[in-house]
């Protein structure tokens, strides 16, 4: 299988790297604005050789993982490229403003709409790793649109990279990510923000920071070209989610500020079920 990659960074180059180290692909073709990512993706060994869209159409999948605000200007452009045979997936964090990009195009039924659930807070082609898909969740969306023939050519990928698949609506989709991926990245950045602005002095920061700062801040040291546009095109559904994790918070703050030491115990202790949705009891044979 020929593969072409557009957009060489984190997201792009690891899935290039697993499906070459699977030896899924014969070749791998990339496209990218950025001449140095190009260049370090060649010296990397995660592309062949860099091309342009008339060069699609020899791909037999093009995955496409550039920032969202371009994915809806672009991939349209992507599909009108590609050949008879060729599959487009991309790996945007929304769907529903991607999905309705090309729903009128007429070979919508070339495109998966694609959200494998995996990153670092680091970014360009030196990031990429190729064991970054395994074992990972991948979110499909508007599945029914997707010729049969096509699907099967990406379900192999997941397979091969030992990754889950999950089916639902882009709607649905925008809504959960706003929970459970967005909200978490703004929390990140603002909690960074808020220390940084009470903290002026760095070293202080860098000498009292515990395993617990530094794991809930992690985040903060994403990409801002790629976390900005996903912010706003998910806007009406991440709205709702801050202004119920606000209202949560300033329930906290109030409990706190009344010295409510019983209450904050038992607002805690609920929270700590959390632990069970997220490591669930293996099931009983």
């Amino acid at each position: 299988m020929k593969l072409a990659v557009v957009g060489v960074g984190l997201i792009g180059g690891s899935w290039a790297k697993a499906l070459r180290e699977h030896a899924l692909v014969t070749e791998v073709l990339g496209v990218d604005r950025s001449e140095q990512h190009l260049e370090q993706a060649i010296k990397l060994g995660i592309i062949d050789r860099a091309v342009d869209y008339n060069q699609l159409a020899q791909a037999d999948l093009v995955f496409v993982s550039i920032p969202v605000d371009q994915l809806v200007l672009e991939l349209p452009k992507i599909l009108d490229a590609v050949g008879p045979t060729t599959l487009v997936m991309d790996a945007g964090s929304t769907k529903l403003a991607i999905c309705a990009s090309v729903a009128e195009h007429p070979k919508r039924a070339h495109f998966l709409a694609a959200h494998p659930i995996a990153g670092t807070e680091f970014s360009g082609p030196n990031a990429a790793i190729a064991d970054l898909y395994k074992g990972k969740l991948a979110i499909v969306c508007e599945i029914e649109k997707t010729a049969i023939d096509l699907q099967e050519r990406a379900m192999n990928a997941f397979s091969a990279l030992g990754m889950r698949v999950r089916y639902m609506g882009a709607k649905e989709h925008d809504v959960h990510v706003a929970y459970v991926s967005h909200l978490s990245h703004i929390s990140a950045f603002m909690l960074g923000k808020t220390v940084m602005g009470k903290e002026k002095d760095d070293r202080t920061i860098f000498d009292l920071a515990g395993s617990g700062f530094a794991s809930t801040v992690r985040l903060a040291k994403s990409s801002p070209q790629m976390w900005a546009p996903i912010f706003v095109q998910n806007k009406e559904p991440l709205l709702e989610t801050l202004e119920a994790f606000i209202e949560h918070l300033n329930a906290f703050k109030d409990l706190i500020e009344n010295e409510d030491t019983q209450a904050l115990t038992e607002e805690m202790k609920r929270i700590n079920s959390i632990e069970k949705i997220l490591n669930p009891l293996p099931l009983k044979p």
